[in-house]
């Protein structure tokens, strides 16, 4: 099927969709939300699957092709492989990926390679115990291994997902890196946000993109800047003699965002042209009013033709409220 190529005013390809199907978790970590847990929204109010693969044909005609499945944490919503089952047979979709924290992912890898499934995400940010446990406020990272195992033995392209923070995990960053020697799974650190459902902590003490890389160096001086794929989020380093490369997302330096072709849809159907905007669109509130797929592609494209031009404006345009949500309800 051919489909139109979609453009935002700032002459940026939209062809990535970011499609949270919970905001419920599993884990506590807390650069996420606090120790308590958030207030997780009544599942009337959650998009349903039905409701979920309608917007992403609509898009996909529109000109998406890569559509990653977030939430909260995915696998903790009840019939969520017959749900992916059904979207990797859209018509047009190129690619579904999935990022999990992979607490509940082991029994269903089989699965996901059978429907074909792009890539996993796998976020982890520590490979010590108790640090992972300071982190999430959860003992499972020997689950969490076990699924990395898994899928690397299954052949299904996998990337390493680390949030740096000061105090909690740098001291992590260089066995990281070094977890690229051997295997065939891409390391990405990335800068902490203050999507913890709090408001930003870090009080000028988060590590920025150049002190990440740093802190590498101090240990492969011999690191080198590789290609990055169109679009990447990641600037990409490959360390000689490792079997994979390293990547490091300025995530709150924001300085990606001239090339983001990236949307998101938050479990309750909220439109993100931004990650940090405070939602553009409602689309739940439309669909359930009876809007036809023609009205849903005119308000996409009225929403796309007004994008903030980078995540500074984005945040400037929040009407004085400050950037607080949790990331599980924003579709990490």
């Amino acid at each position: 099927m051919q489909k139109n190529l979609l453009y935002d005013n700032h002459g940026r390809p939209l062809n990535y969709l970011r499609l949270a199907v919970t905001d419920r978790c599993n884990l506590r970590c807390f650069y996420c939300m606090p120790a308590e847990g958030i207030k997780y929204v009544q599942r009337k109010e959650l998009l349903s699957y039905e409701e979920m693969l309608r917007l992403v044909g609509v898009l996909v005609e529109m000109g998406i092709t890569k559509v990653r499945i977030t939430g909260g944490e995915p696998f903790v919503r009840r019939d969520l492989m017959g749900f992916l089952e059904r979207l990797t047979a859209i018509e047009g979709l190129q690619a579904v990926n999935i990022t999990t924290n992979g607490v509940l992912t082991l029994p269903f890898i089989p699965k996901l390679k059978e429907i074909g499934i792009a890539s996993i995400n796998l976020s982890i940010d520590s490979l010590d115990r108790d640090r992972f446990f300071q982190i999430t406020r959860r003992d499972e990272l020997p689950k969490v291994l076990k699924t990395l195992e898994a899928l690397e033995e299954a052949g299904i392209p996998t990337k390493l997902n680390a949030v740096v923070m000061d105090g909690q995990n740098t001291e992590d960053i260089l066995p990281l890196a070094a977890f690229t020697k051997d295997h065939p799974i891409e390391v990405r650190f990335i800068e902490e946000m203050p999507f913890n459902g709090e408001g930003e902590k870090t009080n000028g003490k988060s590590w920025n993109h150049r002190q990440i890389l740093a802190k590498i160096e101090s240990k492969y001086p011999d690191i080198q800047r590789v290609a990055d794929p169109p679009n990447s989020t990641a600037t990409h380093y490959h360390i000689p003699g490792h079997a994979a490369n390293i990547g490091i997302i300025a995530a709150f330096t924001r300085t990606f965002c001239g090339s983001c072709n990236r949307i998101r849809l938050t479990a309750q159907g909220m439109l993100k042209t931004c990650l940090y905007d405070e939602g553009v669109l409602d689309i739940r509130s439309l669909m359930r009013s009876g809007a036809s797929d023609d009205d849903l592609k005119g308000a996409f494209l009225a929403v796309f033709n007004s994008r903030a031009k980078d995540g500074f404006e984005a945040e400037q345009n929040r009407k004085g409220r400050p950037v607080q949500e949790s990331m599980s309800t924003i579709g990490g």
